[in-house]
């Protein structure tokens, strides 16, 4: 008697290959995450622009008032001040962060001696909040009782290189553990042909390295624009906007219409502003660095 075969999940049909549903999650186990940025994400932005539409001190209901605030917004010559610092402070931030960040995240992607307790020395800067980095270096860069003799944040150039250097203090850790990550993905073939043919460490850094981590680079690009265009804690602490209004960025621009002002919906229209800057800017860049398409670094091989 001949016993019946029995499908398995592994079993194939003619002509193709079906792959093995066995021990694959339903939907439903995303429905934590969609929730969560449901309720902390998307319901907070859709409220940010309804409220940008309205007139609002926090107190009673919100005043439909239509285009009111983004008129106000465009004609204000704020705006224009502080959409010219975000910009600098981003792309110097950006250069500052990404070559120290590019070299020590392939340095420690070696095998070099206690690599691994200075990766971790280097990443505890990023463990601390924003808030406590930026109190420490006030006290530090303080004219009468800091280590550093002057007025630092007293001066424009002063104020704004702080800020650039407190920002990239916390956060070229973070950088550099996905630089290492990326350098370590590189195929050590390469390096090997590379050396037969008499190429030294230089070369093989500009040659092989930094072709190979051109999508690690955008990743990391991305993450720094966002961040630095929603940069506001550091700021607020060191230099409250000042000398002035030298380094009042958009985001404290915000903070002083709706928490100074406490008119809500005017800062509820610099805050949807910064929104569609922030993920028009990375989805530009996503688009030309090729991000979105990216291959396997070790396709082929």
């Amino acid at each position: 008697m001949t016993e019946p075969v029995t499908k398995t999940a592994d079993a194939a049909p003619k002509g193709g290959v079906r792959a093995t549903q066995v021990g694959r999650p339903n939907a439903s186990w995303a429905l934590p995450g969609v929730l969560f940025f449901l309720f902390f994400a998307v319901a907070p932005m859709a409220l940010a622009v309804y409220l940008s539409f309205t007139e609002w001190n926090g107190l009673g209901d919100p005043e439909f008032v239509g285009l009111e605030n983004w008129r106000n917004l465009v004609s204000d010559p704020r705006l224009t001040q502080s959409l010219t610092v975000t910009v600098l402070l981003t792309v110097v931030s950006w250069v500052f962060q990404t070559v120290i960040a590019l070299l020590l995240g392939v340095w420690a992607a070696g095998a070099q001696r206690n690599r691994a307790v200075l990766s971790a020395i280097f990443f505890t800067p990023f463990l601390l909040s924003s808030t406590a980095i930026a109190l420490l270096f006030f006290a530090l860069l303080d004219p009468n009782f800091g280590v550093i003799k002057g007025d630092t944040l007293g001066t424009t150039s002063g104020a704004f290189l702080a800020i650039v250097f407190v920002g990239g203090w916390q956060f070229i850790p973070f950088h550099t553990l996905i630089y290492q990550g990326g350098a370590r993905q590189i195929p050590e073939v390469l390096y090997q042909a590379a050396a037969i043919d008499g190429a030294g460490r230089v070369r093989q850094f500009f040659s092989i390295t930094l072709p190979q981590l051109r999508h690690t680079m955008a990743m990391s690009s991305v993450l720094m624009v966002v961040g630095s265009l929603t940069y506001f804690e550091t700021v607020l602490i060191l230099t409250q906007g000042g000398p002035g209004t030298d380094t009042a960025i958009l985001p404290y621009l915000m903070y002083e219409a709706g928490f100074r002002s406490y008119d809500f919906g005017y800062a509820s229209a610099v805050a949807t502003f910064l929104v569609f800057a922030a993920t028009g800017l990375s989805l530009l860049m996503v688009r030309i660095t090729g991000f979105g398409s990216m291959r396997s670094a070790r396709e082929g091989m």
